[in-house]
């Protein structure tokens, strides 16, 4: 009897080849990983001419001085409140104001509490000519505040500063009784 041999374990199906997609897409993104950190370098980072290494460039035009970069804004507070009458006979008897100034220039901070009560005297008296129907519209508390920055830039000036550095007056409690 012949003895049958067993039988040869079935070759195994060859396997598919993995597809080279994740390859090609982590080649991909590689590519465009480098690519953007070279066009911020160029952009960003790239050298200085010579004899500009400490020094800070300055906006050429308006739109560039726009998209500078800005300091954290500080803000300067006028206490205590303002406090003013109106004239007899009106409803509201007197008004109240916490004003607080704005600036992103550390030295500002400096100059406008150094001049507070310059500041604060030509307030009272832009505040305290003021009537009951001029301060109690939205547009009226408005052209006070364009007011109040026009004076406190003008003081700024005045003591020598720069008034532009005042971005703007805010009031932070508006009170009429």
């Amino acid at each position: 009897m012949s003895a049958a041999a067993p039988a040869a374990p079935a070759a195994p199906v060859a396997a598919k080849p993995k597809s080279k997609k994740g390859l090609l897409f982590a080649i991909i993104g590689a590519v465009v990983l480098v690519g953007g950190g070279a066009g911020a370098w160029f952009a960003f980072g790239g050298k200085k001419e010579e004899g500009q290494e400490g020094q800070k460039e300055k906006p050429k035009t308006k739109a560039e001085a726009k998209h500078a970069v800005k300091l954290p804004a500080q803000f300067v507070s006028l206490d205590p409140p303002f406090v003013v009458n109106f004239e007899a006979g009106t409803t509201a008897r007197f008004l109240q104001i916490a004003v607080q100034l704005m600036t992103r220039e550390p030295e500002m901070v400096e100059f406008l509490e150094h001049n507070g009560p310059i500041i604060r005297n030509d307030l009272l008296l832009l505040f305290g000519n003021k009537t009951v129907e001029q301060v109690s519209t939205q547009e009226g508390k408005e052209a006070l505040r364009t007011a109040a920055l026009e004076a406190v830039r003008k003081i700024i000036n005045s003591e020598g500063g720069k008034g532009e550095a005042l971005e703007a007056v805010y009031f932070t409690s508006f009170v009429m009784q």
